[in-house]
């Protein structure tokens, strides 16, 4: 079987969905992997080191997904690639289903299949799987190196002859994967670091890492994660008293690293403009949530501003991307990891079981269909907010045709 990997194409997008040791997996199993030309430049890896690896080098999309059994990709198609792909193809990628599902239809309309692998339950055996995880600690970890950057002090304590530096105060919002990667690295950089989180579990995840957890109501906390370790979406008057604990531990932080995001919505917001007007001159706030609209107000996506009252916000996104030769190793660990257990060896081919958890869980289309209910459901919701256009007066069958929806 062949399988293409090609070049990103997503602005800022410097990951390539394939790594050496994982192309060389694949050629043990029998596959064929074809490169596009130029796809893993922004993740240090040469045309020539994926031909020494076993691969073979396409010049262009077209020609690198043809006759292909399978598409490893980071994002989701473009329409223009999404046009070029054949029935049947497997394409494997994060497909942002949940938030772009017009991009899963278009995908569908191709015939190829889609698996959507930030869709991968949360079980055991699926660890290895979930790409939102093994991207999401890369983040943590570079978002508290982004803020070291940007804040203009030490972050240690220091003790010289000149007199004592004091440590920097870090405030986690959001204890999942990306949180608790980023409280590691602010106390191994020396930080004195607090962190918070809805769900009462976490506490002592923090505690185990030397940081101090900053409870808002431990009763409605009980009820704040889903059965697949997701968090749920709170009560207005959780995020009332939410607001006020943070608004009073905001001023006396030198860092903030905001985490905190819902799978399919928009990010909640946790960090008011008056909260960021109450915190000092030079202090970071670097919001992870950025490319879902941020959890501070003031965040502008994709920009590093700063506030009249001298306060620096970070909202640059994808931060996996600048990590790209680890992000990427990782990406392409994972999506090995899903597809091999479905390697047929007396075909030669992945033959994938629709009956296993994690196939199920992440197939959105196929062959011309979406069989997500999810991905149906999220459809659904953005058909919900378009405004209804007015109706025609006048002719009997205009008036049957905008009752049926297919009219004006």
């Amino acid at each position: 079987m062949k399988i293409a990997i090609p070049k990103e194409r997503a602005p800022g997008e410097g990951r390539v969905a394939a790594s050496i040791e994982v192309i060389g997996k694949l050629i043990n199993l029998g596959c064929e992997v074809v490169v596009e030309s130029g796809a893993g430049d922004g993740a240090s890896i040469s045309d020539d080191a994926f031909k020494n690896a076993g691969a073979s080098i396409a010049k262009d999309f077209a020609a690198t997904v043809k006759d292909a059994g399978m598409v490893w990709k980071i994002t989701a198609p473009n329409k223009t690639e999404s046009g070029k792909l054949s029935k049947g193809q497997a394409v494997c990628a994060h497909l942002s289903a949940l938030t772009d599902p017009e991009g899963v239809e278009v995908l569908a309309k191709s015939g190829a299949t889609g698996y959507a692998m930030e869709l991968m339950p949360r079980i055991s055996r699926a660890q290895s799987m979930d790409i939102l995880s093994s991207q999401a600690n890369l983040a943590g970890y570079k978002a508290v190196l982004n803020a070291a950057e940007i804040y203009g002090r030490a972050m240690p304590m220091m003790m010289t002859a000149a007199g004592t530096v004091p440590p920097a105060r870090a405030f986690i919002m959001g204890v999942g994967v990306a949180g608790l990667q980023a409280i590691a690295t602010a106390k191994r950089l020396g930080a004195a670091v607090s962190a918070t989180d809805v769900r009462p579990a976490t506490k002592e995840q923090v505690a185990s890492l030397g940081g101090k957890f900053l409870e808002v109501d431990p009763e409605m906390e009980k009820e704040a994660e889903t059965e697949g370790g997701y968090a749920k979406e709170m009560p207005p008057e959780y995020f009332e008293k939410q607001k006020q604990k943070v608004r009073e531990h905001l001023p006396k932080q030198d860092i903030v690293v905001t985490t905190a995001l819902i799978p399919g919505r928009p990010a909640p917001k946790l960090i008011s403009k008056d909260m960021v007007e109450g915190m000092k001159s030079g202090a970071v706030i670097v919001d992870m949530a950025a490319e879902a609209g941020g959890n501070c107000e003031l965040t502008k996506p994709g920009e590093v501003t700063t506030t009249e009252n001298g306060v620096i916000i970070d909202g640059r996104m994808n931060l996996p991307s600048r990590l790209a030769e680890t992000a990427s190793a990782l990406f392409a660990k994972n999506l090995f990891n899903f597809v091999s257990p479905h390697f047929d060896k007396e075909k030669g081919e992945f033959v994938f079981d629709e009956e296993d958890d994690t196939v199920k869980g992440t197939m959105v289309c196929k062959d011309g269909k979406i069989v997500s209910d999810r991905v149906t459901d999220a459809l659904g919701a953005k058909g919900a907010t378009k405004k209804p256009a007015p109706k025609k007066a006048a002719k009997k069958d205009d008036e049957e045709k905008t009752e049926d929806g297919k009219g004006a």
